[in-house]
């Protein structure tokens, strides 16, 4: 399987520095969407730390042979090693950030959201931490992979507020979970088959806040994969632009 990936972040229409970091490295069919926090000195320190150390740690397994491991040759019921390869590389990225915030007060309190998604063979592995999203487009349809680590998200877990009462809150942006932040983090991990065909996308919650995964659906049907990303972009920037916007969109396609 050919997994390509395009990428297009912008500042926004009411900030003066981007915060956000992507990853869109093709040949380690690796794709990541950072969202710093803490400032922009901290915010854009974490988000960059973030990607570059799950870059590292990525090259590293590769190149010890940890991502050509068949999910057919595993023992039943044993998790491929890739998913504590991404835990690993996501607590890794954590200590970094932590320690370097706790070493120069200017930076203090800075942090990050990861979502992260790494293909090896026909399977998608991902991680996520903080309110970055990931969908899937199969189909016709797109549909929510990840789920916000939000107080808000929260709010809707215990039926305290609807969804729709969720996207008018002025609480939405507050994150119960970020890389960084603390000194140990815990990373949601899940994997799942990629058929030929599918569409990913990683966003920011500055695109994300303004599109429904129905409209998102709907710009994948009506465009190139290679221009969605900036047409995302570009849509987040004409209902406000409040927050810097980044996206990735990954397509699987069959080898030729």
């Amino acid at each position: 399987m050919r997994i390509t990936g395009w990428g297009a972040s912008d500042v926004g229409r009411k900030r003066h520095h981007n915060e956000d970091s992507l990853l869109c490295n093709n040949e380690l069919s690796l794709f990541a969407v950072a969202d710093g926090m803490g400032g922009h000195l901290g915010g854009e320190r974490a988000s960059r730390m973030a990607v570059e150390i799950l870059e590292r740690e990525i090259e590293k397994a590769r190149s010890e042979g940890l991502l050509t491991v068949p999910v057919g040759e595993l023992p039943p019921g044993e998790p491929h090693p890739i998913r504590a390869l991404l835990r690993r590389a996501v607590i890794e990225a954590d200590r970094n950030i932590y320690e370097t915030a706790m070493a120069n007060p200017a930076l203090a309190g800075m942090g990050t959201t990861l979502t992260v998604m790494l293909f090896a063979g026909n399977q998608l592995h991902m991680g996520h931490v903080g309110d970055s999203r990931a969908y899937l487009y199969r189909d016709g349809r797109a549909r929510q992979l990840t789920e916000d680590h939000s107080w808000i998200q929260e709010q809707v877990r215990a039926g305290l507020i609807s969804p729709e009462e969720a996207k008018e809150s002025r609480f939405r942006n507050i994150i119960t979970r970020s890389v960084g932040f603390e000194p140990s983090v815990e990373p949601d991990l899940a994997a799942m088959a990629v058929q030929a065909g599918d569409c990913f996308v990683l966003c920011s919650d500055g695109l994300s806040n303004y599109l429904s995964s129905d409209e998102l659906g709907q710009v994948l049907t009506g465009h190139f994969y290679r221009d969605v990303a900036k047409v995302f972009v570009d849509l987040a920037n004409d209902r406000g632009g409040d927050d810097n916007v980044t996206c990735l969109v990954v397509y699987a396609g069959n080898e030729q």
